[in-house]
């Protein structure tokens, strides 16, 4: 009993960040599903069997709330199906621990990237759809859907990784359409979980605890990302893949207990200054412009006649 609590709390917070950041999901419930005692395959295949309702209802949430391009769905969450097809596929047979330091240093650059320019010289995004072509998003989705299934996470980190870094788009409508998108992934990836391994040894309470934590926090997340400012959420997204990652390439370079523990202490504190900064960043600015406030009844506009708002 105390298990399933754990996980129901664990599914919650999971998907309030995943909801929020564009990723955290997978990782942060695969995790603790390992420490429990089940496979990687079982643990992959659980996590995206409750991911099928929790995505379901975060896409629905950005949508209702404008943070979805569905043109980047469409374009990204196809390819990454196929990806995640692909990936389910194998992990039923081996696994991928040899790739996963790789991955976690090439994340981890793009995450103290991210982190630093978003803080310190926040770009101007404001366009509200990806002008990024297919040639970009199918390999960037063939990609994250693989990484995401052999991972039991990872759709996030690599999707919204590269197109934060990318720049252009902003980083609610980056997060509110990778977190749509990954719908497919997850459905992709469980059918084929389901074709490889059957339903043996998939524990279906603890799917259904992950499902209902992430159920309750999914409308709260999509509308916390609509609500933050650009820096501050691309600050948040950068530090939490450095962190995620961080902890790949430690456990891979069979660092010590104490030196995990002073490189963790460092990461966070430089974190939350950065998150600091870009809180009063945001907030010099938001002063520093003149309020919009709506004209009153009246009023005579002096906008030319014909001229939209």
């Amino acid at each position: 009993m105390r298990t399933l609590l754990v996980l129901g709390v664990v599914g919650f917070l999971a998907q309030l960040l995943d909801g929020a950041l564009g990723m955290g999901y997978g990782a942060t419930s695969a995790s603790l599903l390992l420490t429990v005692g089940l496979t990687p395959a079982m643990a992959s295949a659980s996590v995206h069997l409750a991911e099928l309702g929790t995505n379901l209802a975060s896409g629905v949430a950005h949508w209702r709330l404008g943070n979805v391009d569905r043109r980047l769905v469409l374009r990204l969450g196809v390819p990454g199906a196929a990806g995640a097809f692909l990936g389910a596929t194998l992990l039923s047979h081996l696994t991928t621990e040899a790739a996963a330091p790789v991955m976690g240093a090439v994340l981890l650059l793009l995450g103290a990237y991210i982190l630093v320019r978003f803080a310190l010289r926040p770009p101007r995004l404001v366009d509200r759809s990806t002008p990024h072509r297919r040639r970009f998003l199918v390999p960037l989705g063939l990609l994250g859907g693989f990484v995401d299934a052999t991972g039991g996470g990872g759709w996030g980190p690599v999707s919204t990784t590269t197109l934060l870094s990318a720049g252009h788009t902003a980083p609610r409508t980056v997060v509110g359409s990778v977190d749509t998108s990954e719908f497919l992934v997850t459905a992709a990836a469980s059918v084929a979980f389901l074709v490889g391994l059957g339903t043996s040894g998939i524990h279906l309470g603890y799917v259904l605890v992950l499902l209902a934590g992430g159920l309750v926090a999914a409308p709260a997340a999509a509308w916390l990302v609509s609500r933050l400012p650009a820096p501050v959420l691309g600050t948040a997204v950068g530090g939490l893949i450095v962190l995620t990652n961080l902890r790949v390439l430690l456990a891979a370079t069979g660092a010590s207990r104490v030196a995990g523990q002073v490189a963790y202490l460092v990461a966070m504190a430089a974190w939350a200054s950065l998150v600091t900064a870009a809180v009063l960043r945001s907030r010099a600015d938001r002063t520093a412009q003149p309020s919009e406030r709506p004209r009153r009844a009246g009023a005579v506009s002096s906008r030319p006649a014909g001229c939209p708002d």
